[in-house]
């Protein structure tokens, strides 16, 4: 039931825009106005939203019933109107009536809401298995079989930073547009394995009919077969820090030849893109990379400038740790800083890019040219896993 009500929350509005400009419609997310819950694409989706209105009709018909009666009584059955109450103890058949209906008014709401619980869980036979990480803040997938087996990527906000503090204007699809969105085929049985690196997080997906937590050292799953192709959006739906509301979710419904496509162009990318931990970098490659991986992972925290946030996030302009020796800085971004929000980037990042965005940091902001080992290499780190 709690899977039920999470999605109940899911009808506000999302979208933000400039002032003066139109809201339109989210695609694949919240439509302007909209009350209701999602009509959904998938078996789940509609069944929660029939069990929405029955268990709402029911309660309605109850409330109306039982105040009706009551009210009716008052006005009725007053004093000014000479009522003389009736003196009894006990009446056997009203003590029958108001037990065995309410009885029965449960087991009627019961058993369809059980039927569609047990049909959440029930991930056996799925046709795609895709695992799914919770990060502070993004999301990362891993294809566990299929066509795409083997595909894995970070899916990170993709809403610019100038919009989230208000120095452009906001589009429709502000923080729920990500950079990688996850393909699926239509009319598959995806099943989706969550666990989390750092805090619980929740994977929620309200038009699949959706929510389930990652939690770290779990594996929790679920899964959904999308009818309709299409791109749906969702949101992490539990609190889990400082950018919780910027881990927006989307996934795109795809024909099987055009899913057969999408992983073979996937599989491509990752077999060139793949980087030579071995390779000697120059300062200049490595401080470019640097930058994109800084972007993409740190700013959130340490800021576009470095400075970070002060009592939160330390700045690295002018940090002794970035100035100091490499070896203290690469361990950091390994393994991360117990008790605090430092998380490991081991598994997130390869050693060329976190020799990159160590290099960037080094060479950026003023401490350009103060410290010691300005040029991080990917070998450096290898050493150090």
């Amino acid at each position: 039931m709690k899977k039920l009500r999470g999605l109940l929350g899911t009808g506000a509005l999302l979208t933000a825009c400039a002032a003066g400009a139109q809201v339109k419609d989210m695609p694949g997310g919240p439509r302007v106005n909209q009350l209701n819950l999602h009509e959904g694409v998938t078996q789940i989706a509609q069944e929660i939203m029939w069990i929405h209105w029955m268990m709402l009709i029911i309660c309605a018909v109850i409330f109306v019933g039982v105040f009706g009666v009551m009210f009716y009584s008052i006005f009725m059955h007053r004093k000014s109107r000479g009522a003389v109450p009736a003196k009894f103890h006990e009446h056997v058949g009203i003590e029958v009536a108001w037990t065995v209906i309410p009885f029965i008014i449960v087991i009627a709401m019961a058993l369809p809401a059980t039927r569609t619980v047990v049909a959440m869980k029930d991930t056996s036979s799925s046709d795609l298995t895709i695992k799914v990480t919770g990060y502070q803040w993004k999301w990362g997938y891993e294809y566990i079989d299929g066509p795409a087996q083997g595909v894995k990527f970070l899916s990170n906000l993709a809403t610019p930073r100038d919009q989230i503090e208000g120095r452009a204007p906001r589009t429709d699809l502000y923080l729920m547009e990500v950079d990688n969105h996850v393909v699926v085929p239509v009319d598959k049985k995806v099943r989706i394995v969550l666990t989390a690196n750092d805090v619980i997080h929740s994977w929620m997906i309200p038009d699949f009919g959706v929510k389930q937590d990652a939690m770290p050292g779990f594996l929790r799953d679920t899964w959904f077969r999308a009818e309709k192709i299409g791109t749906y959006r969702g949101q992490c739906a539990e609190l889990c820090g400082k950018d919780h509301a910027f881990m927006p979710i989307v996934v795109d419904v795809v024909s099987q030849a055009d899913y057969e496509a999408w992983a073979a162009e996937q599989k491509k990318a990752m077999a060139s893109a793949a980087d030579d931990p071995n390779k000697e970098w120059t300062k200049e490659e490595l401080v470019a990379r640097g930058e994109q991986v800084y972007t993409a992972n740190c700013v959130a925290c340490h800021q576009a400038t470095g400075k970070g946030l002060p009592g939160t996030f330390p700045a690295l302009d002018g940090s002794q740790q970035v100035l100091g020796p490499m070896k203290d800085q690469i361990l950091t971004v390994l393994n991360g800083h117990p008790g605090t929000a430092m998380a490991a980037f081991r598994d997130q990042l390869n050693d060329v890019e976190i020799a990159a965005v160590i290099s960037y940091s080094r060479n950026s902001w003023g401490n350009a040219g103060k410290g010691q080992d300005p040029v991080v290499q990917p070998a450096n780190v290898k050493a150090l896993r």
